[in-house]
């Protein structure tokens, strides 16, 4: 077999191996491995993209929420405003409403006053009266005659007082 003698093969051998490994590489690597390359790069270009893409959409995102929050706090802020003028407007006229019955009550108290006053005036003369003629009438039944109009008066008058 002429392959396995060594003294006239070797040399032609390592001489198709070197063509083969030419023709292997320059195919193979030279031809295949640049579009492989450019593949992987148009990849890598794409998911960078996507990610810068979704960076700025993020940044969006955020940027959508702070002005939400911001608009949220504002309106939350009108609203406290709304209620604390709605709560001073109703206190302003809550105390205008107390202060006329205040004043109406004062006003009734007063004229009560003045009847009770009244009252009490007629009812004390009254009762002086009364007390003045009852006891002329004890006097007069047990002593058989009546007392003077002064002595009565006078006797009535201390009475009522103590």
């Amino acid at each position: 077999m002429p392959q396995f003698d060594f003294a006239n093969v070797f040399v032609p051998q390592l001489v198709w191996l070197a063509i083969i490994f030419a023709v292997l590489y320059f195919g193979v690597i030279r031809l295949t491995l640049p579009k492989l390359g450019g593949v992987m790069q148009a990849r890598e270009d794409k998911v960078n993209g996507d990610i810068a893409a979704a960076e700025g959409a993020k940044a969006g995102a955020d940027k959508l929420a702070d002005d939400y929050a911001a608009g949220l706090d504002a309106a939350h802020k009108a609203a406290r405003a709304k209620i604390a003028a709605a709560q001073a407007k109703a206190s302003a006229s809550v105390e205008a409403t107390l202060a006329a019955t205040n004043a109406e009550l004062a006003d009734k108290a007063a004229a009560a006053d003045k009847a009770l006053a009244t009252a009490r005036a007629k009812a004390s003369g009254e009762i002086e009266t009364v007390s003045r003629e009852l006891a002329a009438d004890i006097v007069e039944r047990l002593t058989g005659k009546r007392p003077a109009s002064g002595v009565l008066t006078k006797a009535a008058a201390t009475a009522l007082a103590n």
